[in-house]
């Protein structure tokens, strides 16, 4: 798994819904959507937290999220 991949596949599921970076960041129960989007532009590992809440919102797999072959 590379970091950008998880943040492609982050803002690809938020853009299909389109939410705002913010919008997504209150959906998830986070205060500030910097993290969310220096998660998106892989400047920032994501936490196994949000891996979890990001799989249960866009209604997909851990898996998906974290493989490279794997799309979403």
């Amino acid at each position: 798994m590379t970091m950008q991949r998880f943040g492609e596949k982050l803002r690809t599921l938020r853009r299909r819904r389109s939410m705002s970076v913010r919008e997504l960041a209150a959906a998830l129960g986070y205060a500030s959507h910097s993290y969310i989007g220096d998660v998106e532009l892989g400047k920032k590992h994501p936490t196994i937290e949000l891996a979890l809440k990001v799989a249960d919102f866009f209604g997909v797999t851990v898996d998906q999220l974290v493989r490279d072959e794997q799309d979403v």
